[in-house]
C-alpha cells in the first residue's frame, strides 16, 4: 500500500508561519488527491486543502488566503504553506492520499493516512 510521511509541525506564536510537508511511498501508480485535515482536542476531523491530479486546489474557507498547497509531481510530496497562524489553527494535522497503486492484476485503488503531526499556536 502506501505510506504517508509527515512532517514540520510545531510551536508558533500567533501570527507566524509553518510549513508542512507530507510525502507519499510505495507501489504508487497515480495519486489522484492529496492533502490535509486537522483534528483539534475535542473537535472532529475536518477538511483543511488537497490538491488534485490536475493541479487544482480545495481549501475550507477557514484557511482560505492563508494556507498554501503546492505539490512535488516527481517526489509525490506536498507542501502546506500556513501564514498568519492564529490559536484556532492549533490542532493535529493528518495526510491524505487516494489512487491507485500497481497490484496483482493491474491497479487497485488506494486511500491513506498519516499518524499526524501536531500544530500548536500560542497567543
Amino acid at each position: 500500500q502506501v505510506q504517508l510521511v509527515e512532517s514540520g509541525g510545531g510551536l508558533v506564536q500567533a501570527g507566524g508561519s509553518l510549513r508542512l510537508s507530507c510525502a507519499a511511498s510505495g507501489r504508487i501508480f497515480r495519486i489522484d488527491s492529496m492533502g490535509w485535515y486537522r483534528q483539534a482536542p475535542g473537535k472532529e476531523r475536518e477538511f483543511v486543502a488537497r490538491i488534485v491530479g490536475d493541479g487544482g486546489t480545495n481549501y475550507a474557507e477557514s484557511v482560505k488566503d492563508r494556507f498554501t498547497l503546492t505539490r512535488d509531481n516527481v517526489k509525490n510530496i506536498v507542501y502546506l504553506q500556513m501564514n498568519s497562524l492564529n490559536t484556532e489553527d492549533t490542532a493535529v494535522y493528518y495526510c491524505n492520499a487516494g489512487g491507485s497503486v500497481f497490484g496483482n492484476r493491474g491497479h487497485d485503488n488506494f486511500v491513506s493516512w498519516g499518524q499526524g503531526t501536531q500544530v500548536t499556536v500560542s497567543s
